[in-house]
């Protein structure tokens, strides 16, 4: 009868030393939680990683910078409009510190010169649409304002614009309040989300260049 060892260790969860299986066995537990730990560890290094790489990225990269120009310009744009079309195109100029996003001629009955101006600070909020509708009146402006008719007149800048109050803006892709005016043969309209005040602003600031496109200058 063979006998275990005199230096064999005793294990105190069995009351007796390990057999060479039972030794084999905890040596491989050992080695699979060592290595389960390990990765465990490489994939929380990995991800502090990327967190920090991502963080650098949005560090670095330039987010875009408006001061002392405007993204579209504006007098080409307008050059080329009132080339295609053979007749004056509004060229209004913004309040200091506002932005052009877009200035475009858009198709249809009737053809729209588009312009779209917001303020220039990072936390300034709104935008406006300064449109000018060819061969149209203010019945035109139901369809930029979803249906949304005029209740009255305000006076800015010795002209009288209609003034439209949107109830429902979040129906009305934002828009809340509008002037339209009467331009000879166009219809211009100022509407976006600037609310009464902001777009009043803009409007008084613009009706210089109103009234020259009226005088056909």
């Amino acid at each position: 009868m063979s006998r275990t060892p005199k230096h064999a260790p005793v294990v105190a969860e069995l009351g007796r030393p390990e057999t060479a299986q039972e030794t084999a066995d905890r040596k491989a537990a050992s080695s699979a939680a060592y290595r389960s730990s390990q990765t465990f560890r490489g994939l929380i290094a990995a991800l502090i990683a990327t967190v920090g790489v991502v963080l650098l990225i949005v560090l670095i990269v330039p987010r875009g910078d408006f001061t002392g120009s405007n993204a579209v310009d504006l007098p080409a744009a307008a050059k080329n409009a009132q080339s295609t079309l053979n007749r004056p195109v509004l060229l209004p100029t913004p309040p200091n510190n506002w932005r052009v996003n877009k200035a475009v001629l858009i198709d249809g009955k009737p053809v729209v010169w588009d312009i779209t101006v917001a303020p220039q600070a990072d936390d300034a909020r709104g935008y406006a649409h300064v449109a000018q509708a060819f061969d149209a009146d203010a019945d035109w402006a139901a369809t930029p304002l979803r249906g949304t008719s005029s209740k009255g007149t305000v006076k800015i800048g010795g002209r009288s614009w209609d003034e439209y109050v949107i109830p429902n803006p979040d129906s009305a892709a934002n828009i809340n309040y509008a002037l339209g005016t009467q331009v000879g043969k166009d219809y211009v309209l100022v509407y976006g989300a600037l609310g009464k005040a902001g777009t009043a602003e803009l409007v008084a600031k613009i009706s210089p260049q109103v009234d020259q496109l009226e005088s056909g200058r």
